[in-house]
């Protein structure tokens, strides 16, 4: 028998799984833009969005493919809301720790090459990028959510 609570923790998990792999993927591609010497190049930025989008929709197809009878709308939403949070926040926490404590330079260059950089700190800058992830997942959901939508999925 399937509880209540265990759907919660299956959504839960399916967030927090598929936000893990977005969140390598983002640390990933951040070492080959780095290695490469990209890393300044701030337009390149926008390939983070293609990471978003794989994460969060395998995550979404992992809960319907799980309970298709009861997947909505909503369910689908909250799944890919969530999974984008979860990897935002843990690439957050990465860029925090990379720039306080392995890369100071990297803060550095950042301070003395942007144009808010004077009031840039490492909590800042990993504010910034938690909050542009958790935008970036709820743009790329909504738009996911309406493509596979549930009402014409059988």
């Amino acid at each position: 028998m399937v509880t209540n609570a265990s759907k919660i923790e299956t959504k839960t998990y399916i967030s927090e799984r598929y936000g893990l792999f977005i969140a390598l993927g983002l640390i990933a591609f951040f070492f080959i833009m780095r290695i490469s010497g990209l890393l300044y190049v701030v337009e390149l930025r926008v390939m983070n969005i293609f990471i978003m989008i794989a994460g969060i929709l395998t995550a979404i197809k992992a809960l319907r493919r799980m309970s298709p009878e009861e997947f909505t709308y909503f369910k689908g939403m909250g799944t890919g809301i969530l999974t984008g949070i979860v990897g935002s926040v843990l690439f957050g926490l990465f860029i925090f720790f990379y720039v306080s404590f392995l890369d100071t330079g990297l803060m550095q260059s950042i301070i003395e090459n942007e144009p808010m950089g004077r009031f840039m700190n490492p909590y800042i800058v990993s504010v910034i990028i938690v909050v542009e992830g958790i935008a970036s997942a709820l743009l790329v959901t909504f738009v996911l959510m309406n493509y596979l939508d549930p009402t014409k999925m059988h």
